[in-house]
C-alpha cells in the first residue's frame, strides 16, 4: 500500500479466489478498501485486518439472522419499538443491561413475570433479535424436558 493501488490487473484473480473461498464481503469490498488504504495510511496488516473484520461482521450478522429465523418468533420486535411509558414498572436501564447478553454468558436465568399485555413477549423477542438467544449453548425444543439437549454436544 505504499504508492497507489492498482488492483485492476489482480482484481479478477482476487474476485475468483474470494468466490472459491466463500468470502463474499471481501469479494465485494476489497477494491474499495484497497483504494482507501493509502489515503488512510493503512499498513498491510491494517488493510488485512479491515478486510477480515468486514467479513467477520458480515458472518456474525448472517448467523444472527439464521438464529432469529430458526427461533420462529411470531413477529419482529426491537427494543427501539418498546414503549417504556406504557409500563412504568419496566426500568429501561435494566432492559438495556439485559440487551448486552452478559447474563447469558454468565449462565444466569431470566424470568419475566407480569400481567398480560405488559410487554414480556416483546422484550423476549427483542432480546432474541439482539443475539442473546443464539448465544445459549444447546437449545431446548418443545416436547423435550428442560435438561435435555438437542443432540449438540454432551448431555
Amino acid at each position: 500500500m505504499t504508492t497507489g493501488v492498482h488492483t485492476s490487473g489482480r482484481a479478477p484473480s482476487i474476485y475468483q479466489a474470494c468466490q472459491r473461498l466463500r468470502l463474499p464481503t471481501i469479494r465485494s469490498q476489497f477494491v474499495e478498501l484497497a483504494a482507501a488504504a493509502p489515503r488512510d495510511q493503512m499498513s498491510y496488516l491494517g488493510f488485512l485486518a479491515e478486510l477480515l473484520m468486514a467479513e467477520c461482521d458480515y458472518r456474525a450478522r448472517r448467523a444472527s439472522d439464521r438464529r432469529i429465523k430458526a427461533a420462529s418468533f411470531p413477529r419482529q420486535k426491537s427494543l427501539r419499538e418498546f414503549d417504556f411509558d406504557a409500563n412504568l414498572n419496566v426500568d429501561p436501564a435494566v432492559i438495556h443491561t439485559l440487551a448486552t447478553c452478559d447474563w447469558v454468558r454468565r449462565h444466569l436465568p431470566l424470568c419475566l413475570i407480569g400481567d398480560s399485555g405488559t410487554g414480556k413477549s416483546h422484550l423476549l423477542i427483542a432480546l432474541g433479535h439482539r443475539g442473546c438467544a443464539g448465544r445459549v449453548q444447546g437449545q431446548v425444543h418443545p416436547g423435550r424436558q428442560a435438561g435435555q439437549r438437542t443432540g449438540r454436544g454432551r448431555r
